[in-house]
């Protein structure tokens, strides 16, 4: 493997390890009556990963081999959200507000037209 795919899979394992100690932590302040800590993580991630952005595209501060492992293995672990946000924010500032509008409204409907078929697929295979 080359050192960008073990970066990009040691972010990965932290970002996911994190985004779990988040989930514990808040379903056990606040329960599970509301998805807090997925609300949470997507919210972080999604200015973590911009500040990367800015800092390894905009500022040069951050290297290339650092922001694999920041942006796309550990806020890709901790929220693929972030990737969504930032794609969709990038859009918007070059100046394509209709294929950013849509790029948002077609993701969100065709993830949960997607989750709905993986519940009924799954249930079919269920018990």
């Amino acid at each position: 493997m080359t050192q960008a795919f073990l970066l990009v899979a040691l972010g990965g394992a932290l970002g996911s390890m994190a985004r779990y100690g988040v989930g514990l932590a808040l379903v056990a302040a606040l329960g599970t009556a509301f998805p807090w800590g997925t609300l949470l993580v997507n919210v972080v991630g999604s200015f973590l990963i911009a500040v990367v952005a800015v800092l390894s595209t905009e500022a040069a501060r951050l290297s290339e081999p650092m922001r694999l492992l920041l942006a796309t293995g550990v806020m890709g672990g901790f929220t693929t959200y972030s990737s969504f946000s930032l794609e969709a924010l990038r859009l918007f500032e070059a100046g394509d507000a209709l294929r950013a509008g849509l790029y948002v409204a077609g993701t969100t409907l065709l993830c949960m037209v997607s989750c709905a078929a993986g519940l009924f697929a799954g249930r079919a295979l269920g018990p």
